[in-house]
């Protein structure tokens, strides 16, 4: 029998597409692929004639989405010849970095805000060697920081700022059009730096440019209430949410999303965090599938448009959930309200607690 070729990454597949040589040196770890899972139980309870698809991130190497921009980023910094990369982060980013530089052989530094980054995540920058700093001061400092060291500093800039950063991450609507075999109707996304939305459209955008597909998605990005400058209207100085992947308040896309939500004729909107964490819950429970509390905003703010009937009946969205449930499992397990029951390890009290669950 054949075998299928080895997936070796995304830069690999979509090389034609990204700006990379022949000889470049790829520095990847397998991302991309990440599955498309159509949800059976959820839509049933909207009560609601929609196909809804989520683009499962948390399965890239690192857990996040931010491995898709991370492998073309650190690529084209060994590529310059680059000998340490830097960025400011609330968590994925680091976690990202960190292992790509560690793949490349070279140095991340990583700015943090102190206190505000969920274990998981913190844990990642450390054990693959990242050098951690951890300022005191929020993630819009932290990367004005980083921006300010760059200009004078021989490190790479690794935040969203970083243009290969985009093209990496605009993959994932490739892969979405190719397992569709379609454009979504619309496509739903947390928004923080507001760096995916945008290269989610820069991916619908060209396959559109080339005849590939023959529509472009309704692109909606959703905030948490407590970091939503995109319906304030202006930047917000001290964001706080529970969603901490995007407790972003000085989004480093601003301009660009703006256009998205012109171009695709698109919408923000925002969730609380009970909202958010709620959507977390529910898509845990009813279709098995843990994610971040950043990333259920996307389907938090979906369920509520296909409630009121924004997203009309018939559509076909997409809602990715841009990183994993293990990233911050403080905030997965303070939802249980069933704790873990201690029983003796004899026959008798495990068929009793196994029946009494039963009925």
């Amino acid at each position: 029998m054949p075998f299928r070729q080895r997936y070796t990454g995304l830069i690999d597949k979509y090389r034609d597409r990204l700006p990379v040589h022949d000889d470049t040196r790829l520095i990847s770890l397998g991302e991309g692929n990440t599955p498309l899972i159509r949800l059976s139980n959820i839509p049933r309870e909207l009560g609601k004639d929609v196909d809804i698809y989520v683009k499962y991130e948390g399965l890239n190497p690192t857990g996040s989405f931010k491995d898709r921009g991370m492998t073309m980023a650190v690529t084209k910094a060994v590529e310059e010849g680059s000998k340490a990369v830097i960025c400011a982060s609330t968590g994925n980013t680091s976690a990202s970095a960190a292992a790509y530089a560690a793949r490349a052989g070279i140095t991340a530094f990583v700015l943090i805000p102190e206190g505000k980054i969920a274990l998981g995540k913190l844990a990642q920058a450390m054990i693959h060697g990242a050098v951690v700093l951890q300022i005191r001061g929020n993630f819009d400092e932290g990367m004005q920081l980083v921006k300010d060291v760059g200009e004078n500093t021989p490190v790479t800039i690794v935040n969203s700022i970083n243009p290969f950063r985009l093209q990496g991450q605009k993959t994932a609507a490739f892969e979405i059009v190719e397992e569709l075999e379609r454009a979504p109707d619309f496509h739903c996304l947390p928004v923080g730096n507001a760096g995916n939305i945008t290269a989610h459209w820069m991916g619908y955008s060209e396959y559109f440019e080339h005849g590939i597909v023959n529509t472009r998605p309704t692109m909606v990005g959703y905030q948490a209430s407590g970091a939503a400058p995109f319906l304030r209207g202006e930047m917000v100085d001290n964001p706080d949410t529970v969603a901490t992947a995007i407790r972003i308040g000085h989004p480093q896309s601003w301009d660009k999303a703006w256009k998205v939500r012109e171009e695709s004729d698109g919408w923000f909107d925002e969730c609380t965090d009970e909202e958010i964490l709620a959507a977390q819950k529910l898509l845990t429970e009813k279709e098995g599938i843990f994610c971040e509390p950043a990333s259920a905003t996307s389907l938090a703010g979906a369920m509520r448009d296909i409630k009121s009937g924004k997203i009309p009946e018939g559509s076909v969205v997409v809602c990715t959930l841009t990183g994993h449930g293990l990233k911050d499992p403080d905030t997965a397990i303070s939802q249980c309200t069933e704790g873990v029951t201690t029983i003796d390890a004899e026959l008798g009290p495990v068929r009793e607690a196994i029946v009494s669950n039963l009925s």
